[in-house]
């Protein structure tokens, strides 16, 4: 059976573009907080945490996932694979599910979320503040939502879900 004979045919060719511009404008919220949660703790962590952050999700993650991708240069639940088709050369559709961006993505999305955390409750310890509690708690529903229901979503209507790894959503094709 070919890759393109195992893509999931109920998946969406192209995505809407409102979900599109809502999912970017949520990692990018959840940056923001990353950064700030930093801050916090050392200013110049702030700033450096956004960029790398950024760079990692939006450039490196892009080359080591994207290109493989059914979604290359289309609308995928969060644009990626157009993103990436402007900065790099398509790859091959069978070498996705083997992926090295795949392994990486969730040691990636994982330092993340841990990083500020560690660092947000190591300046709530030193010095307390109900902005910083606030900030706290507005990054874990944040990470809880996209980790959790916010995947989910993406993965029920991605047309790569039966051969993705990282699927929440593994369709039987019938």
């Amino acid at each position: 059976m070919s890759e393109q004979e195992k893509l999931f045919e109920d998946g969406l060719e192209q995505n809407p573009l409102g979900r599109i511009i809502i999912g970017n404008l949520i990692m990018l919220f959840w940056f923001a907080l990353g950064a700030l949660a930093c801050w916090y703790f050392y200013p110049i962590l702030g700033l450096l945490y956004f960029v790398v952050a950024f760079l990692l999700v939006y450039v490196l993650l892009r080359k080591l996932v994207c290109v493989n991708c059914y979604y290359y240069d289309k609308w995928c639940g969060l644009g990626w694979g157009k993103l990436s088709a402007l900065m790099f050369k398509k790859g091959r559709l069978k070498e996705f599910p083997t992926s090295i961006g795949l392994k990486l993505a969730p040691a990636t999305y994982g330092l993340l979320m841990i990083v500020p955390l560690i660092l947000l409750i190591v300046s709530i310890i030193q010095s307390f503040s109900w902005y910083k509690i606030i900030v706290l708690i507005l990054f874990l529903l944040i990470s809880v939502y996209s980790g959790g229901v916010g995947r989910r979503v993406a993965c029920a209507h991605c047309k790569m879900n039966m051969i993705c790894p990282g699927s929440t959503t593994k369709k039987k094709k019938e």
